[in-house]
């Protein structure tokens, strides 16, 4: 039997409001040592933003990263999945949009988690040196 996905996600993914600064974000991300972080604004999911965001869409066109707001320049209207749906289904979804992370979020737009290709791979093959690097704690 297939699982689903709320029983592979990371649950409580790191949020930023939209109106956070991208050095914020930024420490944020080196803090949690994770590469993106998930844009909400009243507790609903607005966006995501990466590390390769914040280089490509801001630094390289010489955006002020105290004064550019995640919100400006967030991935909006992010593909999503449901809580309850199949892993199979995630797989798909990510790789028809080239997706290295997938926003969980339940039937009234709430979030509930993310779904990256780390977790995918310690779920496909959790003795695969993929997965255990994926599954690792990064050094300090």
């Amino acid at each position: 039997m297939t699982r689903r996905v709320h029983e592979v996600m990371t649950r409580n993914p790191v949020t930023v409001d939209r109106l956070t600064s991208l050095a914020e974000a930024a420490r944020v991300m080196r803090d949690a040592a994770i590469g993106d972080v998930l844009v909400v604004d009243g507790g609903r999911l607005r966006g995501i933003v990466t590390d390769r965001d914040i280089v490509v869409r801001a630094l390289a066109e010489e955006r002020d990263p105290a004064d550019t707001t995640v919100g400006a320049i967030c991935s909006t209207e992010p593909v999503t999945i449901g809580p309850d749906e199949h892993v199979d289904r995630a797989v798909d979804v990510m790789r028809r949009h080239a997706l290295r992370r997938l926003p969980v979020v339940d039937g009234d737009g709430g979030l509930v988690g993310i779904v990256t290709l780390g977790d995918l791979e310690v779920e496909r093959d959790p003795g695969s040196p993929l997965s255990f690097i994926a599954a690792a704690e990064p050094e300090a």
